[in-house]
Order: structure tokens, then C-alpha cells, then sequence
């Protein structure tokens, strides 16, 4: 008798070959590993009928920023919600490992300022029993949680560790600081790092204004880590950057990746400056493919996007007097103070001079929507708060500040930065179907007060493979292959994203035709009551690690099975 035989389903594999026909391949699982995909005649001492339901592997979400909140929060939240099974995270050049315990506060105030993590939920939810990356692998192993968890090494922490206050302020690395960096890393590969993260955006800055640690970092210090990793003989060297000179950062990439064989990946996105600077990037990325340079661009499912909001971290009155004399007041009573309409006509009259990107959170309307319930993440031009306020004649200031206050001042206001200059998904869905490319960047755990895309997984179901309008879809095969076989593989999780015998018993179970996402909305429940935005689901019968059922009806099992990975996981074997 098997543990688990999943019956009657529609399987996608995670292959990318076509779905197979219901009562073809019903999948057995024994232990933590599928045993048999096809006519299952033995029974299971567990049974799940999916008959009317799509069977695909668990999804491998590999951009996530869970560094602090792995350690104190057994079910990953919200990316569990949404079938991931395995997650990466350190991405972008931050995280909390190796940490100087003189040094805590400044990493803190490092990720809170790159990725919008409150700073006092991390200091209270974090042990910090560790020092050492290996000390943090050991610590992350403790936990069993819902999923598999895996992490990079981040380059500011290592940066930081080394250099001290010079590392943190972009001071030029000497040689021996290179030597003692990159000894780093190779011990914190050899211990089970899966690879390297650094950013070189100027989007990315701390909490104290400065530029994310390592952003100007020479390609001497880039590469001299870059080697080391090659001598370790594994992971990925992952990369965040702004891409203005892209043969020079090419040219680095090129080096580590032709020297050493290990994968880098980087960013690909699109911005309303180089509309087609994106065409760029995927041209050098395929040069170096052709040359057997594995330099991977890494591709969103989503627009990079903020929602706006009166208790989001940004929204277009954040810089008006009024809203500033209100802004520390407890949710529920500046509530109440929105809904005055003299407070209303006051913050309306306000004009405040803004420039850079404050002025784009505050006059950018034609970019601005109504997020609206289903969440319409590719509004066409006519949907905007511009085009309302045209429509109503009213201003646009008048009609962010109403809907904002839909929902009993809940109400969440949408706008796409990069990857919607044509005011459509057109550039992103050639991006993702480019063979060269994987799926990534939803940034799971972070970005807590203005959006949540780590519901990126249930979105390339609802959206890319069965809702779109206005533009070409994605075949339901290939969007599971994106974010199964495709990204475990970048990473050399072998042993995953496959729905075959011997592979990891992986699963979901999703009724397809009701999979649904709720709109964002923000809770309190993060340490020392941190606030974040969640994103909730409907639709996933039943998700399965390592073959026990860990979430079923949208509901979580208290089941937990998922462990830390140590680099790589080999294939079966045949």
C-alpha cells in the first residue's frame, strides 16, 4: 500500500510537455519521493481525488527576502499560501549572515531601507544565535517549517563584516579585503550557501540614505568573490543592477561565469526611460549562451509596482502638511481624521514641491489605478486615476484621495514602475517566453508596506494562463515549467520541480477553473506588531512536501516537513 496516491487529476509535470489526460497519470507517494506517475491499481493509505483538478509540481520560488522571517516563522507566509514548496532568498546583496555582533543594528537598517522590512519586527523576531554564515545555515536547520528553505550569500553583510564602517559606506575594497571577502564565501558555499547576491541598482539604500553596501563595488572585488565560488565548485552569482553601461557589466559577468562555470543571473526588467533597453539584455545574454556562458536573465511575471494606500509605506500625500500632522496617529483614529472634510479640502489644497521619485509618487496619474476586487494588474489607459478625473471632472488629487478612502479607508491604489512603459504586458510576456530566461523577482518577505508579490505563482495561473485579454497568454504548461523544472534547475535542485519517480514528492493539487486571488491587504502580525501586505488565495486543494499534505482547502495542516537545503540536491537516480 502507498502513503499517498493523488487520482484522476489533469497533470502538468513541470516538464513542459503537454498536460496528461485525467485517469492517465495518477501520482503514488511513498516517503518523501513519488514512487509511481501513470494507472495506479495499488491503493493508498491516503487518497486524494483530483478528478476536475490540475496536479503540478511545488512551485520553486527563487527571489524571496525570508532571511529574518525564516528564522521565527515556521509557515513562510503568504508564499506558502500559494503553492511555493522550496524558496531562495538573500537576494539583492542583503541579509543577515555573517553578522559582526557589533554591527546587528546596521544590517537591520540595511534590509529595512533596501527592501522595506520594519526594522523593529526584525530586531524583536530574530535570535541572532549566530555570527558566521555556517552558525546561520545551523540555525535556519533547527526550524522545521512547510517548505524547503535555501539562502545566498549577501554581499553587504560580507562587505560589512570585512571592511566594518568602510564596507557600509562603498569605500574601495584593498586587495586583502578582496582575499578575506571571497574566503568568506567559499566557506559559506563549502557549509551549503546555494550561491552569492550583490546589488548595483541606486534604487537600492538604507535606511540611512546610503547607497546598499557593495553597490559601487569594483569588477576586481566582484570578480576575486566570483572565483571563489568557482573554486567551491558551486552556486549562483546573483545580481541586482541598474544596467546603465551593460557591456561593462557584462563584461565582469562574462569573466566569472566563463571562468568558473557557475550560473549568473541578473535582473531584466523594464523601465519607462529605456522602454527597449530590455532587447539589449537579452541580446548579451544569448551571446554568452551561444559562447556556453551561462549568464541568466532573470525575468518578472508582474510589474515591479507599489500600492498605494494611507497605511502604505508611500502614497501621493505623503508629503503634504497635513497629512504629516496625522501620519503618526493610530490607524483607526487617522482614519477617522481622513473621513473630516475639512481635512479632506486641506490636504487638497496643499501643493508641496517634490522632485525625483517623490514627485512621480505624487503627480504620476496616468499610471496610477484602482487596484480593484479581482486585482486588475494590467489596467488598459482609460482605468487610470488621470482618465477617471477627466472623465468625472475632477482633479486627480480628488479621486486618489477618494478611493483611497473606499473600503473604509483601505482602499488600494495601484502603479506599475518598471515593466509597463507601453501601458500594457506586452514587453513582459516576451521576456518570459524567451528561451533563455527564468522566472523570478517576486520578492517574497519583503517590500512590506507597498506591495506583495510573492502571490507571483498563483498569478502566472490565473492571469498568464487562463485570464489575460489583452494581449497573448502563456500555455498552462509552460507557466508551471517557468516556476517548477525551470527554476530548480538554475540552482541544481535536481531532485525537484519534476513529477516522476524518484523525484521529491512535491505536489499541488489546484481546482484551476476557481483559483482565485484575493486583493492585497494589510495586517499587523509581524513581530512587535510590524505591519506588512498580504495576499491571499483560493482554489489550491491541496499542497504536499516532501509527501504530507501541508496545506489543504486553502487552509495549512499544521504538517511540517520542510528542511534547509545544502547547495545542490542530486537527481534521482535512473
Amino acid at each position: 500500500m502507498h502513503d499517498l496516491v493523488i487520482r484522476n487529476g489533469t497533470v502538468v509535470d513541470g516538464s513542459g510537455a503537454p498536460a496528461r489526460e485525467p485517469g492517465t497519470a495518477d501520482i503514488a507517494i511513498d516517503g518523501e519521493r513519488i514512487t509511481a506517475v501513470g494507472r495506479v491499481d495499488e491503493r493508498g493509505r491516503r487518497e486524494i481525488d483530483a478528478e476536475g483538478r490540475l496536479v503540478t509540481p511545488g512551485f520553486v520560488d527563487i527571489h524571496t527576502h525570508y532571511d529574518g522571517q525564516a528564522t521565527w516563522d515556521p509557515d513562510v507566509t503568504p508564499s506558502s499560501w500559494h503553492g511555493v514548496t522550496t524558496i531562495v532568498m538573500g537576494n539583492c546583496g542583503v541579509g543577515f549572515a555573517p553578522a559582526d555582533p557589533a554591527r546587528r543594528d546596521w544590517l537591520i537598517q540595511l534590509m529595512e531601507g533596501v527592501e522595506d522590512i520594519p526594522g523593529t519586527a526584525l530586531a524583536e523576531g530574530m535570535t541572532w544565535n549566530w555570527e558566521t554564515f555556517p552558525e546561520y545555515l545551523d540555525e535556519l536547520e533547527r526550524m522545521p517549517r512547510v517548505l524547503d528553505v535555501s539562502a545566498l550569500v549577501p554581499h553587504g553583510a560580507v562587505r560589512a563584516y570585512v571592511m566594518g564602517e568602510r564596507g557600509g559606506r562603498n569605500a574601495e575594497a584593498t586587495p586583502d579585503e578582496i582575499e578575506a571577502m571571497a574566503k568568506l564565501v567559499r566557506e559559506a558555499i563549502e557549509a551549503g550557501a546555494v550561491g552569492f547576491s550583490t546589488t548595483r541598482t541606486l534604487l537600492h539604500r538604507a535606511k540611512d540614505g546610503e547607497l546598499a553596501a557593495g553597490t559601487t563595488a569594483s569588477p576586481d572585488e566582484l570578480i576575486g568573490i566570483g572565483m571563489a565560488m568557482g573554486e567551491a565548485g558551486t552556486g549562483v552569482f546573483e545580481v541586482a543592477s541598474d544596467m546603465f553601461d551593460p557591456e561593462a557589466e557584462f563584461a565582469w559577468m562574462r569573466t566569472i561565469a566563463r571562468e568558473t562555470g557557475r550560473p549568473v543571473t541578473f535582473g531584466c526588467l523594464q523601465d519607462d526611460l529605456r522602454p527597449e533597453h530590455w532587447r539589449r539584455l537579452l541580446e548579451l545574454a544569448d551571446q554568452a549562451r551561444a559562447e556556453g556562458i551561462p549568464i541568466v536573465p532573470q525575468v518578472a511575471g508582474k510589474p515591479a509596482s507599489v500600492l498605494f494606500g494611507w497605511d502604505s509605506t508611500a502614497h501621493p500625500f505623503m508629503f503634504h502638511r497635513t497629512w504629516q500632522e496625522i501620519a503618526d496617529l493610530p490607524p483607526e483614529e487617522r482614519r477617522a481624521r481622513l473621513r473630516d472634510p475639512e481635512v479632506r479640502a486641506a490636504m487638497l489644497r496643499e501643493k508641496p514641491e517634490v522632485a525625483g521619485i517623490a514627485a512621480v509618487i505624487t503627480s504620476a496619474f496616468h499610471k496610477l489605478f484602482p487596484l480593484g476586487d479581482p486585482p486588475d494588474y494590467e489596467p488598459g489607459p482609460e482605468k487610470s486615476v488621470k482618465a477617471i478625473a477627466e472623465r468625472e471632472g475632477r482633479t486627480p488629487e480628488e479621486v486618489t484621495y477618494d478611493l483611497m478612502m473606499a473600503d473604509d479607508g483601505r482602499g488600494l491604489l495601484y502603479i506599475p514602475l518598471l515593466g509597463y512603459a507601453h501601458g500594457d504586458f506586452g514587453a513582459l510576456h516576451e521576456m518570459l517566453i524567451h528561451p533563455g530566461t527564468v522566472l523570478g523577482l517576486g520578492d517574497g518577505g519583503a517590500h512590506c508596506g507597498l506591495l506583495c508579490d510573492a502571490s507571483l505563482p498563483t498569478y502566472m495561473l490565473t492571469h498568464w494562463a487562463r485570464d489575460r485579454s489583452r494581449g497573448e497568454r502563456i500555455p498552462l504548461e509552460q507557466a508551471v515549467h517557468m516556476q517548477t523544472r525551470a527554476t530548480a534547475a538554475l540552482y541544481g535542485f535536481d531532485d525537484r520541480g519534476l513529477l516522476a519517480p524518484g523525484y521529491l514528492a512535491d505536489v499541488n493539487v489546484i481546482d484551476f477553473d476557481r483559483l482565485a486571488l484575493e486583493p492585497p491587504e494589510l495586517v499587523r502580525d509581524l513581530p512587535a506588531g510590524g505591519k506588512r501586505l498580504i495576499q491571499r488565495a483560493h482554489g489550491y486543494v491541496a499542497t504536499v512536501k516532501r509527501g504530507q499534505v501541508v496545506r489543504e482547502h486553502d487552509e495549512a495542516t499544521g504538517a511540517r516537513p520542510g528542511r534547509l537545503l545544502r547547495g545542490p540536491q542530486p537527481a534521482p537516480a535512473a
